[in-house]
């Protein structure tokens, strides 16, 4: 497993890190010297995680939990992390789900439930860390959105919405930011074999469509980590989907008519 010298003794917070990109993320931070801090509900698992990580590696595992959607008690969560960690140095915004269904079949409650875990939970998070990193004038900030942010596909409208205004959020925060020496990223990965499909694609037609263009978490949980405590814009993958969200920007009406069966696939 590759390290980053950089984490050494560094302190990372990773919201939903009980499965997929964010578990992945911590065994590889843990990997390379870094002290966990892992939020979740499903706080059984976090604490399997957490004596797993220390015992494999030596380094300080913290499980606490913490579901993204009651932003109440978001601030409480982190007050205890600064007590019990002094600081934060890297902030992974993970946690989000996602529900496959046309725009007219979306519920108020799947609207509400989306943008409460993958918009307002990700921001209220990151407004408990800000003031602690320029404070220190160090610290990374990392929002886990979505190829669905740059090119949106049908069944995926509110999502996409979600994971849009993500970027938009990390993009001012980013040159707010800039000036203070902390790093702002936004990571843009497409489909990922993880149970994100268990609750957005029930029928498991679009996985099986997906084939072998669907993405390892282990890679992407790669990316990320090599790429902390360093002033990297955006990571996107895979690099053939980040292309086509590109050509979008520049020929939508194009993209839309030549994508058309390909967006249908789910």
């Amino acid at each position: 497993m590759r390290k980053n010298e950089r984490l050494k003794g560094k302190t990372v917070v990773i919201t939903g890190a009980s499965g997929g990109l964010g578990e992945q993320t911590a065994y590889r931070c843990a990997a390379s010297g870094a002290n966990l801090v892992l939020l979740s509900r499903n706080v059984k698992k976090l604490e399997e995680m957490a004596e797993s990580i220390r015992e494999k590696y030596g380094v300080s595992s913290l499980a606490l939990k913490l579901d993204i959607s009651r932003h109440e008690d978001i601030p409480a969560v982190f007050r205890a992390i600064f007590e019990k960690a002094g600081h934060i140095d890297v902030l992974v915004n993970n946690a989000g789900y996602g529900i496959f269904a046309e725009a007219k079949d979306v519920t108020p409650a799947d609207v509400e439930g989306m943008f409460a875990v993958n918009v307002v939970g990700l921001i209220v998070c990151t407004k408990e860390v800000i003031p602690s990193m320029r404070k220190r004038k160090s610290g990374h900030i990392i929002n886990i959105s979505s190829q669905a942010g740059k090119l949106a596909t049908p069944k995926s409208s509110v999502y996409s919405a979600t994971k849009h205004a993500v970027l938009g959020y990390t993009n001012s925060l980013r040159m707010e930011l800039a000036g203070d020496g902390v790093f702002v990223t936004a990571v843009n990965p497409g489909p990922m074999a993880t149970n994100f499909f268990d609750l957005a694609d029930p029928s498991g037609n679009y996985v099986k469509n997906l084939g072998r263009h669907i993405l390892s978490t282990e890679k992407v949980a790669e990316k990320v980590v090599d790429a902390m405590l360093t002033n990297r814009r955006e990571i996107n993958l895979p690099g053939w989907m980040n292309a086509g969200s590109i050509l979008y920007a520049i020929f939508p009406r194009l993209v839309e008519r030549l994508g058309k069966k390909a967006f249908f696939k789910k």
